[in-house]
């Protein structure tokens, strides 16, 4: 059996992240991924292949609390989720660290404050070459630095709707965009600025993501080692179920244990639960790190909504994501409760509209289509999903897993919409046109749209009602820690892939200290 310092389970945003940080400290690491490197291929942009053909989506089969199967909207690649998101990278604000009271209840606070968090905010910032600019937004939390790259600038139906947003009172600000421009020296930028970003993988690698600025960093090192295609099955403990003494992971139909001083987590909220719950030995019965019976409970993912508003001209935006408003996350504005974000989404087109809703939109000309796509503005409206303990992945003997999921704060997220849709005759749009957006017809984000998932192992101070101490560190396991947004005791309403980012480099600190070593990105350039 092989033996390493740390071994990481996971390559995205945590584990990824995580990689690069403990690389130069020159320590033993081993990088376990169970998908492969994503192909470099004209697919990549191919609108029909990544949302009608699902070319990039996992082939696995999760259950509803009925028992009924659907396939959750996955990825496994070195890099995870990253390789397809939208690089939208916002900090949580300040408040979010606290207790805060909803419609539907309390989000908790976290065990840590934002003022802990906030240097490692200013340092994945850096690390993911994030685009942005302070004091746009009112609700931004206090920053210790500027962005390291300049906002991305709008095109301009994105900048009219800006300026009339600010007639309008409101305080539209530049998204923090994680892309590889260089507007100023085209010619050298690694991002061309096209239309298939949101949602698709980058051909170009112009896109901030944990494999390009995570890994692929890492593995410059020699001690650092990455097996792809080898899904993690079960953790081994001692016999006092004090430590994990082995991973096992199946690589080409063979189990292969590997052997470590530290192992860190970082599979994503649904299958580090499941790690752990299929990882139940005599001292853990109820799956390891569970003496709590919280591995699993609190899953979230946002209780989001995609809807597009026709525009009176055409919208020939070709990058759209660059314009975010938060006048609505807290409460106000006539209302006693937060609302959310609203944000910017990729372009439509049109095959979107098929592969979305392939139902309802299978005898639409697709001369239709492509109008409303021509005349579209695309928001995404994304309201505070709540830790519910009936909210939960579970495990049966045979590895099928069960997501049992009952939205919350639906009453802010309707109230979201309708805010929205109110603002339209001020913002040169067609007020009674504000299409939920997929193929202009009423659809949630249903639960297998699992991009933002978080919860499962929440991070707190009482071992009786959490999995990991505030280092992310497991109560029961002196040495096993988790790095994804799994730890996450709340998740706000913006995308979370930053704090996963910057939590995961507070807690490569920690580790570093266990292994005696020094930082190992004191400064990123």
């Amino acid at each position: 059996m092989d033996s390493y310092d740390v071994i990481i389970v996971g390559t995205g945003a945590g584990g990824g992240t995580l990689a690069r940080h403990l690389a130069p400290s020159g320590k033993r690491i081993l990088l376990l991924e169970r998908g492969d490197w994503l192909p470099r291929e004209p697919q990549n942009w191919l609108a029909q292949d990544v949302f009608v053909d699902n070319r990039y989506v996992s082939d696995d089969t999760w259950y509803d609390e009925k028992g009924k199967p659907f396939h959750p909207q996955i990825h496994y690649f070195v890099g995870g989720a990253t390789k397809l998101y939208g690089a939208a990278l916002y900090r949580l604000r300040a408040e979010d660290f606290g207790e805060l009271g909803h419609h539907d209840g309390i989000s908790p606070a976290w065990p840590i404050s934002y003022d802990e968090l906030e240097p490692y905010y200013t340092k994945a910032e850096q690390l993911y070459e994030v685009h942005g600019a302070r004091g746009e937004d009112p609700t931004e939390p206090p920053a210790s630095a500027p962005y390291p790259l300049p906002a991305v600038s709008h095109e301009p139906r994105i900048q009219q709707l800006s300026d009339d947003l600010e007639a309008a009172g409101y305080h539209p600000f530049h998204a923090p965009c994680g892309i590889r421009l260089n507007e100023a020296n085209l010619p050298y930028s690694a991002c061309v600025r096209c239309a298939n970003c949101d949602g698709f993988p980058c051909a170009v690698h112009g896109k901030s993501d944990a494999d390009v600025l995570g890994v692929r960093p890492a593995l410059e090192h020699a001690n650092v080692e990455l097996l792809t295609n080898a899904t993690v099955v079960k953790l081994e403990t001692n016999p006092d179920g004090t430590a994990v003494t082995e991973v096992v992971a199946e690589r080409d139909g063979e189990l292969e244990r590997f052997g470590a001083d530290l192992v860190v987590l970082a599979c994503g909220a649904a299958n580090t639960a499941k790690l752990l719950l299929v990882s139940a030995t005599d001292e853990h019965p109820q799956g390891l790190a569970n003496g709590s019976d919280q591995v699993g409970r609190n899953y979230m993912f946002h209780n989001s909504q995609a809807v597009l508003a026709l525009s009176h001209d055409e919208n020939p935006t070709i990058f759209q994501k660059t314009l975010g408003l938060n006048d609505f996350y807290f409460r106000g504005n006539g209302h006693d409760y937060p609302l959310g974000n609203i944000q910017m989404v990729g372009k439509s087109q049109a095959p979107m509209f098929h592969g979305e809703k392939p139902v309802q939109t299978k005898l639409a000309p697709d001369w239709t289509l492509e109008r409303v796509a021509l005349h579209a503005i695309d928001f995404w409206l994304s309201t505070e999903d709540l830790p519910r303990p009936d909210n939960r992945v579970s495990v049966d003997r045979e590895g099928k897993v069960t997501l049992a999921y009952t939205a919350t704060n639906d009453t802010p997220k309707k109230d979201l919409y309708k805010q929205l849709r109110s603002m339209l005759a001020k913002l040169r749009m067609e007020p009674d046109n504000l299409f939920h957006r997929f193929a202009y017809m009423k659809n949630e984000i249903p639960v297998a749209g699992c991009a933002h998932q978080a919860g499962t192992c929440r991070m707190g101070d009482d071992p009786a009602a959490s999995v990991l101490n505030a280092d992310c560190r497991a109560h029961e396991l002196d040495n096993l820690y988790v790095v994804d947004t799994s730890v996450f005791p709340s998740i706000g309403a913006v995308n979370p892939a930053l704090t996963a980012m910057a939590n995961s480099l507070r807690v490569g600190d920690r580790v570093l200290e266990r292994l005696g070593a020094r930082a190992g990105v004191a400064a990123v350039v």
